[in-house]
């Protein structure tokens, strides 16, 4: 039976060394005011100090943790939300490791089953593979590796390369010693119900690979029920998981949602967490500027009505919303890499949340899904493409920014689309009379020689029949297996100065060149969608 304890006590349980594993989404999941404690104990006595921290999705709140000396370890898989961390990675001052989001997770089901880590094809050849770099952000975590090996002992990752005549990715992580979480319910005995979150995410997968771990689990809510009160088929995890409950002093400032703040004070938003519909129309609209140009030539990629289409982080978030400004919503599965399925991806500050969400999936057997079954379609950002189209999403010019669940998605995609400004750092750029206008360009060029780290191998993509186009603001361009082929240019812009001049490559051109993107688009009123896909579903493409 789990014990009701206050914050402090709660960090009192946090020792120097402890492995703690923090449940994450964004600002969802995290147990702030146990997390805010434990910093102030840390301030006061230098204690719990030098402990590692893993959380599989990105956590905007970790950067109060971000002091030296409490942290000698961090495993995640996205950490440019939580700057003061990222800048003690990029500083060498915290040894670092990002692994696919997914396959951390499942690496917690496969504790939680007493085994020692997780097979995966995710990953391979990309910096995550232990024959690259193994996920070492910096150089003292490339070192602690290397010492690891020289020691006869695993690293996080192994390549594995005969198993039942496959190769495979072993991934592994340190055994568990406090999980940490955040739900809305507890009841006297420990049952835990999460009707205010907008995601269930993984309460379950780290709760019990703790416990299997010898660890303890504390579950930090808003409120305490009777005993066997709690409608037991909502119950995310039972007592058997739990040893200590924290409630939260101030449910106020609970940030919900990504975003709770921009809601006038309401901590949770029913429009977001599946306890509310509401009308279409009400579905925020992005703005007519260069960013929805791009939204609207993506979008001219959909397949057949009907598809599973996944919405990634950024730019790409705002898919959605232009879908259904389109009339087009109720015509796909929209999903998100967290484990929304249904509805209309929130966007910007709600990424990963849906507006009229019909099935919230535990995080974990999202991406076992992934993994499994696959996607139709799905939009990526685009940070940065080397010469043979590969994707970097990881570090880019000393900055760290993360995978997240991109590697999973990217392999599992039938078809994927990057899409991001053809420049970056400084550009400005407007649509005037239905042409793109560059009025200032950016200083850092995307399509480069040769990038940092690899997070998506085009190659082997192209291989596979699955084709990755990119859509840019000023021109389309394709992989293919000999290369990147240029396929069309936006109306205003010089094919040499504003697209061949801006790359560190020359991209090939088609047999029958260079055709234009199509002019509609850079209208500000246009609905030409359904049509497109009228006219795909008449060819039965």
């Amino acid at each position: 039976m789990a014990k009701i304890i206050i914050k402090e006590q709660a960090a009192e349980l946090f020792f120097d060394g402890a492995v703690v594993c923090g449940v994450a989404g964004g600002s969802e999941g995290w147990p702030e005011e146990i997390a805010l404690a434990v910093e102030k104990r840390f301030l006061e006595t230098a204690h719990p100090a030098g402990m590692t921290h893993i959380h599989a999705a990105g956590l905007m709140a970790a950067d109060c943790w971000a002091h030296d000396g409490l942290l000698a370890l961090d495993i995640s898989s996205y950490e440019s939300v939580a700057p003061k961390i990222a800048a003690m990675i990029e500083e060498d001052r915290l040894p670092a490791w990002y692994l696919p989001m997914g396959a951390i997770l499942q690496t917690y089901s496969e504790m939680g089953r007493g085994m020692p880590g997780a097979l995966s094809r995710c990953g391979l050849g990309t910096f995550m593979d232990s024959r690259v770099d193994g996920g070492a952000l910096n150089p003292s975590a490339a070192a602690f590796d290397r010492d690891r090996f020289a020691r006869g002992e695993r690293r996080w990752v192994e390549h594995v390369p005969d198993f039942m005549g496959d190769e495979f990715l072993f991934y592994s992580l340190p055994k568990i010693d406090i999980g940490i979480m955040r739900a809305t319910t507890a009841d006297e005995h420990g049952n835990i119900t999460t009707e205010h979150e907008c995601m269930n995410l993984e309460l379950g997968a780290v709760a019990r690979a703790a416990k299997a771990s010898g660890g303890i689990v504390i579950v930090e809510v808003e409120r305490i029920a009777r005993a066997g009160s709690l409608n037991p088929k909502l119950v995310k995890i039972g007592q058997n998981l739990v040893d200590y409950i924290v409630v939260h002093e101030h449910p106020e400032l609970v940030t919900h949602g990504l975003s709770h703040r921009n809601y006038k004070g309401i901590h949770f938003w029913d429009g977001l967490n599946g306890q509310l519909k509401i009308p279409t129309d009400a579905i925020p609209v992005m703005p007519f500027d260069v960013q929805k140009v791009m939204i609207r030539r993506v979008l001219m990629e959909m397949p057949r009505r009907g598809a599973l289409c996944n919405f990634g982080i950024g730019l790409p978030s705002f898919c959605g919303g232009v879908l259904t400004e389109q009339g087009e919503m109720d015509n796909y599965i929209m999903i998100s890499e967290v484990g929304a399925v249904g509805g209309v991806p929130g966007s910007g500050l709600e990424f990963a949340c849906h507006w009229n969400n019909e099935w919230a999936c535990d995080h974990k057997d999202h991406f076992d899904w992934f993994d499994g079954t696959g996607i139709d379609f799905g939009v990526f950002g685009l940070p940065e493409a080397q010469e043979d189209g590969s994707i970097n999403v990881s570090r880019l010019n000393g900055v760290t920014l993360g995978v997240g669940g991109f590697t999973n998605i990217t392999d599992c995609a039938r078809k994927a689309v990057f899409t991001g400004t053809f420049t970056a750092k400084g550009l400005k750029e407007h649509i005037e009379d239905g042409k793109l206008i560059i009025d200032q360009e950016g200083r850092l060029k995307k399509f480069v020689k040769r990038s940092e780290q690899i997070a998506f191998d085009a190659r082997l993509a192209a291989k596979k029949g699955k084709p990755a186009l990119f859509v840019t603001e000023r021109a389309v361009l394709e992989v293919r297996e000999d290369g990147v082929y240029l396929l069309e240019i936006a109306p205003g812009m010089d094919l040499q100065t504003d697209i061949l001049d801006q790359m560190e490559f020359v991209p090939k051109i088609p047999a029958e060149g260079v055709r234009p993107m199509p002019p509609e688009i850079f209208q500000e009123e246009w609905y030409g969608l359904s049509a497109i896909l009228d006219a795909r579903e008449s060819d039965g493409k």
